[in-house]
């Protein structure tokens, strides 16, 4: 209903009648959000349907293919027969289940820490985990390209944040010298960045940590499952696990559910545990999520061969990419980021790549500095699914003249 507005007033939906950028985009025919699929076909979500058409999947977080695993999927229909569709109230009263508990003894198992917290969802745990953490006198200092979920918790806290430019270490040091001795200090950074790509540089993060008497939190939501030797992320990766002092992961990524965490000392996880708002007033991790979780960990742990794959897999299609003459922005990871300066131009070739059958993500401003059509690869792609991609690729790149 259009409400008239007192002469003189300001109307606060001035902000939303002035976007139209949306519409801008679905009037030219290239609106890429909110594409709807229909269904996954049984090959680790590799293919997906939207509508009645099978689409390669090149735009998912999904990096083990766990989502479609039989033992995954069954053991999320399990927990439905024996628990319910979810508990109805926050883990603080009755929304705790034995699966609950087993799922945070597993976490802090393979995590090689203490303790471990789960929350309902990857954004709740940056956000209700930073903003307990830090607490006013104390100083966050995060890299310009920390993930919105870490940021907003950054700003939720009354800790004062500043940001150091992106994996810029002079930077950083500069700004951890001039800190008062009386200001805690918390460093955070992505592990992996989910938009560009690449790694933090965990080794020089935890040196001057030591150097100036910072706390180090690492988001490993993109690298759990996909960097180190079993699979913990970044921090095992550089070797450097027992200098980062809280680990955060999420499920919807290599664990095949929805969900978060964070991994470190009992007495962190115990403070969090009972002054996080964001977990103390939100309602319980849904049983099938935590038991789909538990599974999905239980068979990366089980099947390294997965972790190969993918490793393999994002390896070929960085090489081959890189060798048509895109540019890539730098990266050792299965997130391999393709820069087209143009909106327009992103949004065209991904439409372009959907019509071939192939989906995956425009990636636009303010969410990264280069606009970009986003590929994730996973173990779960076949030799024909790569070849599918590389080809479509080329034709594209040179038909929009992107390469030569």
């Amino acid at each position: 209903m259009q409400q008239k507005m007192e002469k003189g007033v300001r109307d606060i939906f001035e902000k939303a009648s002035a976007f139209t950028k949306a519409d801008e985009f679905r009037a030219a025919g290239l609106y890429p959000y909110f594409t709807e699929f229909t269904g996954a076909v049984d090959s680790g979500e590799a293919e997906v349907f939207m509508g009645d058409d099978r689409v390669l999947m090149f735009g998912s977080n999904n990096y083990l293919g766990l989502t479609t695993h039989p033992e995954v999927k069954a053991a999320a229909i399990e927990a439905i027969e024996k628990y319910g569709t979810g508990c109805s109230g926050s883990r603080m009263l009755n929304g705790t289940t034995d699966l609950h508990v087993r799922l945070e003894h597993e976490l802090a198992r393979f995590m090689k820490r203490e303790a471990a917290l789960a929350f309902g969802t990857g954004f709740q745990t940056n956000f209700g985990a930073l903003s307990t953490i830090a607490q006013k006198g104390d100083v966050i200092i995060a890299d310009r390209n920390i993930h919105a979920s870490i940021l907003d918790g950054c700003l939720a806290s009354f800790a004062k944040t500043t940001r150091f430019r992106h994996n810029d270490m002079d930077d950083l040091e500069k700004i951890l010298h001039s800190l008062p001795a009386d200001e805690g200090r918390l460093i955070v950074v992505d592990g992996v960045f989910s938009m560009e790509g690449d790694t933090a540089n965990l080794p020089e993060i935890v040196r001057l940590a030591r150097r100036y008497g910072a706390r180090v939190y690492v988001d490993e939501a993109h690298s759990m499952g996909v960097l180190g030797k079993e699979g913990r992320g970044t921090a095992e990766h550089f070797d450097v696990e027992s200098d980062v002092d809280i680990v955060m992961g999420t499920f919807s990524k290599s664990l095949a559910s929805i969900g978060g965490f964070i991994a470190a000392r009992r007495d962190v996880i115990e403070y969090t545990k009972h002054h996080s708002r964001a977990f103390v007033y939100s309602a319980s991790l849904a049983p099938a999520n935590a038991a789909a979780a538990l599974k999905a960990l239980e068979v990366m742990e089980r099947e390294p061969e997965l972790r190969i794959r993918l490793q393999q897999n994002g390896d070929e299609v960085r090489r081959e990419l890189s060798t048509m003459g895109f540019r890539l922005l730098n990266g050792e990871t299965p997130i391999i980021p393709v820069v087209i300066e143009d909106e327009a131009l992103v949004c065209r070739f991904f439409w372009d790549l959907l019509k071939e059958g192939i989906y995956t993500n425009p990636v636009l401003a303010p969410a990264v500095s280069h606009s970009l059509v986003r590929i994730s690869v996973m173990a779960t792609h076949a030799r024909d699914h790569i070849q599918q991609l590389l080809e479509s690729m080329r034709k594209i790149g040179k038909r929009l003249e992107i390469i030569n």
